[in-house]
């Protein structure tokens, strides 16, 4: 393939959007489509409907281009594009672990009867193993060969999507032919290529089957090794060890190393937790659940680690909630996000509140939506007004901001000096010398 192919992008939520604007960045010329009409007069006027640092001023740049636009109709993608990205969300069923692919197999049925002979369908979404070759049996009936599916993973890291859409580690094609292959490298050509930036992006060819696998083992391999550490924080706090210390000793091990092995209140968001668990739901269905049963103590793990935050705090304020002031810094599941999913943080605050507590709450960027999920807990304008008159500050969130403010300034606000650190950021010694009772997740 010589010239570049027309790109779209179907499901403009957090992956999508990304990787339209993205994709539009490196030359293409990008169609984005979503169902709900606001998403697409949003997105279409410039504003990105959550936050991810950068992307903004990258929409508006590829809007003014003209290499970019939205779009609520099929057709109008069908006939545009040459390379269509499924991108919907894949969330987990209520009352069940399994994945709930609604949304998946809309896009793809919407997508099928419009799509030009001869275009590639790739799907992104995470997905169980078996989507895709169900899907490619769906389309070629409905279209006797004349499209190709490939699947190709997504491996963003909120906080750093655009740096990981450009400039990814690795790129994965699950295809079935080498025409697909094709289509697939020259919709990434600008990626694939060797430049003066640095060496070529790796390319993984497989089968559909590996494909829809590398994306689920990952976020299982990263859960796990988070859950690892913050087992170890259990048993530190039996025996007086310190976590942080032990994951510094363990870190230099080259073949441990020290990303993700970092003890706290664990994980969240909209991947790891709801993926795990439909990794381990899909493993049931094809009779190998026992290979994939440790994943059920991953996720008990990461949850005890909210209930023993709970219970620092509780033992902090004398036993009880009852009539207590909790300041709680942040509600976003990570720092550089707005994604409430899942998130330890805002579970730790509705739970206090729930318990007796008045909780007070602040995010730099995710009040919005902890309102919306939780209208009955109190929200201030900046940390400082969220701890006045707290009994106890619980930092949940790793916001550089809350990593850096200063002891003494919250010292002249708080009706009590005591500290929960949720994520084992803060310094103990500068806010023990600024006079507060400092307490932490596997620490003494």
């Amino acid at each position: 393939m010589n010239a570049r192919p027309r790109l779209t992008v179907i499901g403009t939520g957090y992956l999508g959007a990304t990787h339209a604007v993205c994709m539009a960045e490196l030359g293409f010329e990008v169609l984005g489509l979503d169902v709900l009409p606001e998403k697409v007069e949003a997105l279409q006027s410039g504003r990105v409907p959550f936050y991810e640092p950068g992307l903004p001023e990258l929409l508006q740049k590829n809007l003014a281009s003209g290499r970019l636009r939205f779009t609520t109709s099929y057709e109008e993608v069908g006939a545009f594009g040459d390379v269509h990205f499924v991108c919907v969300g894949t969330p987990q069923k209520k009352g069940e672990y399994a994945a709930d692919m609604t949304y998946v197999d809309a896009a793809f049925t919407s997508l099928v009867p419009h799509a030009k002979p001869g275009s590639l369908l790739v799907g992104k979404s995470t997905v169980p193993a078996g989507t895709a070759e169900r899907l490619a049996e769906q389309i070629d009936a409905a279209r006797g060969g004349e499209l190709e599916l490939a699947w190709n993973p997504e491996f963003l890291r909120e906080g750093f999507a655009v740096e990981d859409t450009l400039t990814p580690d690795r790129l994965v094609f699950g295809v079935r032919s080498a025409r697909a292959e094709e289509q697939l490298r020259a919709a990434f050509q600008p990626v694939i290529e060797e430049s003066s930036a640095g060496p070529a992006v790796p390319v993984v060819v497989t089968d559909f089957a590996t494909a829809q696998l590398v994306k689920v083992a990952a976020n299982a391999f990263l859960a796990t090794k988070i859950s690892f550490i913050n087992a170890m924080a259990e048993v530190c706090e039996a025996t007086g060890g310190d976590v942080t210390l032990l994951s510094k000793a363990l870190s230099y091990d080259t073949r441990i190393g020290g990303r993700f092995l970092h003890a706290g209140l664990g994980f969240g968001g909209g991947c790891l937790p709801k993926d795990i668990r439909a990794f381990m739901a899909r493993a049931g269905e094809l009779g190998v659940d026992q290979a994939l049963s440790f994943l059920k103590e991953v996720d008990a793990i990461n949850l005890r680690r909210r209930a023993r935050m709970i219970d620092l705090a509780r033992e902090l304020v004398g036993g009880s909630f009852g009539g207590v002031r909790v300041a709680v810094l942040g509600a976003a599941f990570k720092p550089n996000s707005d994604d409430i999913r899942d998130s330890p943080a805002l579970d730790v605050a509705a739970s206090i509140q729930q318990q007796g507590a008045a909780v007070t709450l602040y995010d730099p960027e995710a009040m919005d939506n902890a309102r919306i999920k939780h209208p009955e807990l109190g929200y201030r304008e900046s940390a400082v007004e969220a701890a006045r008159g707290a009994d106890v500050v619980l930092h949940l969130t790793e916001w550089s901001e809350f990593r850096e403010m200063d002891p003494a300034v919250l010292s002249e606000v708080v009706s009590e000096k005591r500290i929960v650190d949720g994520r084992n950021a803060l310094d103990p010694e500068r806010w023990r010398a600024a006079g507060w009772t400092y307490r932490a997740l596997g620490r003494p």
